[in-house]
């Protein structure tokens, strides 16, 4: 209740100064009905004067005191009322039975009953008035709950839509952040891609290295210090150049990896455009004094490549974008007239530079016999080719009569070592003659034999889940063929020939797999029978089942009349004696 409500309700009732006193003052009036303060009053006024202003919490703790203290004070009134009607019955009763009493007692009596019966209404009045003022108080502490509730929930939906922003501000910071760092990793792989050096001779990420790298100079990332210094010792060193995903090696024990071999910087490789098979002659610098020893000495200078100025090997043509031809020029096998092998295969299946002939032969049918009369045929009759034999998966022994044997490059690869060896050696090999053919030379290869290779591509090859005939892995089938296919006739450049041994006969589905894949590769097929073999016919050449396409490009016009003619002959005849003629006709 308002102070000024206080203020009209106490001169409603009479109490005098009711317009200087303060609320707790008119409060306690009220309740007193007008009676005069008491000196106890007085002095909690003074004190209340004194002391700062009570809280409004403990002001209500006060109202419900001094209610209690009215209600307290109406009961005692109550009973005073009660006593007081009680003494009235009695005097009532006395009057009646005495009948002595005077008027002016009764009158008196009258008077004090009336005082009595106004004060109850006063002290109603102030009970109600209290009561009204307590429950108004409810009512305004109530409001002002519910208004601080309302604030604190506005406050608190403010909050929440600032963390909800703060929620999206970050969100974007993350995208922004993302999308950056993604700008980097792009820039980084375009300099990766671009090269490693950053124009001092070493990576961008290697700029935050320890204090034993700084004074040293700096090389790019993953690749060894190829400065020379004046008291550098350099040792020269040779070999073929076998260039894998990563990194490069000079390979100067031959074909397969080795402890001796040289590692050549990818900067290198760049550089003088180098590529696999290149034989590779450079300088190698020894460990320095106090420097780490690493596995594979560097190559630190560069001095010839294929022969050449290492300037020269960016300017030649590549293997690939040359244009094939057909084989037309003749390589003569028959060396004298004692050889029957190469007089055989010159009638049944002539051969020319950049042929892709396949010599299918069953079991011990005589395979390296022919292989080794090819080789020393083509090295007496035909000097200016360059002769390769590649063994793969064969006989120790067997390397050693074709190392004393033939007068040419014999690269092989035992049957104990592991297929990704053999397969390592026969594709270094081939590589190496495509760049001798970039160079112009004639190369003849004899590879013995694509059925070892191809289970070796078998073996090596990572599984994709896709089976072939005889558990033929999907992947293993191609790389086989076109390692074979690499032979051909360059129109401007020179001419690599392939013959290689394939296996029939063995009762195994994977050989009959790779059989038939590579068979409608090749543009010359020699057969070899090994039931001749048996009654020792040497060579055991089926020539009904022998051909060359295109022969008449080899042949002479009288010479390809003559072989024709000789052809029908032996159409005719039984297997058994088409050999005899065609050994008899050769002799």
């Amino acid at each position: 209740m308002l102070l000024a409500d206080l203020k009209s309700m106490a001169a409603g009732l009479g109490i005098a100064g009711a317009g200087s006193m303060k609320k707790a003052q008119l409060v306690e009036a009220i309740k007193n009905q007008g009676t005069p303060v008491s000196k106890p009053a007085r002095t909690d006024q003074r004190a209340t004067k004194d002391e700062p202003t009570t809280p409004p919490a403990q002001e209500r703790a006060a109202e419900s005191t001094g209610s209690t203290d009215s209600q307290e004070a109406g009961k005692q009134d109550s009973g005073k009322q009660d006593s007081g009607k009680q003494d009235s019955a009695k005097q009532d009763s006395a009057k009646q039975d005495s009948g002595k009493q005077d008027s002016g007692k009764q009158d008196s009596g009258k008077q004090d009953s009336g005082k009595q019966e106004r004060a109850k209404q006063d002290r109603s009045k102030g009970q109600q008035a209290q009561q009204k003022q307590e429950r108004q108080g409810k009512q305004d502490q109530s409001r002002q709950d519910q208004g601080k509730q309302d604030q604190s929930r506005q406050d608190q939906g403010k909050q929440d839509q600032s963390r909800q922003d703060q929620g999206k501000q970050d969100q974007s910071r993350q995208e922004q952040g993302k999308q950056d760092q993604s700008r980097q990793d792009q820039s980084r792989q375009d300099q990766d891609q671009s090269g490693d050096d950053d124009g001092e001779g070493g990576s961008r990420r290697n700029r935050r290295r320890r204090g034993r790298e700084r004074q040293a100079p700096r090389v790019g990332r993953n690749e060894p210090d190829t400065t020379i210094l004046e008291d550098d010792v350099l040792v020269p060193a040779a070999g073929i150049l076998d260039v894998l995903d990563n990194y490069a090696f000079v390979r100067t024990s031959g074909y397969l990896p080795g402890s001796e071999d040289v590692y050549l910087s990818l900067s290198m490789v760049r550089k003088f455009g180098l590529r696999r098979g290149d034989a590779v002659v450079g300088q190698v610098r020894q460990p320095r004094e106090g420097e780490r020893r690493e596995k594979f000495n560097p190559m630190v200078r560069v001095d010839s490549v294929n022969g050449a100025d290492p300037e020269s090997a960016r300017e030649r043509p590549e293997f690939t974008s040359a244009t094939p031809v057909h084989p037309h020029q003749r390589l003569r096998l028959a060396t004298d007239s004692t050889d029957v092998t190469g007089r055989v295969i010159d009638i049944a299946a002539p051969v020319g530079k950049g042929q892709r002939g396949l010599i299918v032969t069953p079991p011990r049918a005589g395979t390296t016999s022919i292989l080794r009369s090819l080789a020393a045929s083509v090295t007496a009759n035909n000097p200016e080719c360059h002769l390769m034999v590649v063994l793969v998966g064969a006989r120790p022994e067997e390397v050693t009569d074709f190392r004393r044997a033939v007068k040419g490059e014999v690269v092989a690869s035992t049957f104990d070592l592991p297929p990704a060896d053999h397969v390592l050696v026969s594709e270094l090999a081939i590589e190496r003659a495509k760049r001798l053919v970039e160079l112009g030379h004639d190369v003849v290869v004899l590879l013995d034999s694509l059925t070892s290779l191809g289970r070796a591509y078998n073996l090596a090859a990572p599984a994709n889940g896709r089976l072939l005939a005889g558990g033929v892995d999907a992947s293993a089938v191609h790389p086989p063929k076109q390692l074979f296919g690499a032979a051909r006739k360059l129109e401007d450049a020179g001419s690599l020939t392939i013959l290689a041994s394939v296996l029939v006969e063995t009762g195994s589905a994977t050989d009959e797999l790779f059989f038939e894949e590579l068979r409608g590769t090749a543009n010359l097929e020699l057969r070899l029978s090994s039931e001749r073999a048996a009654q020792g016919l040497v060579p055991a050449v089926d020539p009904a089942r022998s051909g060359t396409r295109h022969e008449e490009k080899l042949l002479a016009p009288a010479e390809g009349a003559v072989v024709g003619d000789l052809r029908r002959k032996l159409a005719d005849a039984t297997t058994q004696q088409a050999v005899e003629k065609l050994v008899a006709s050769s002799r």
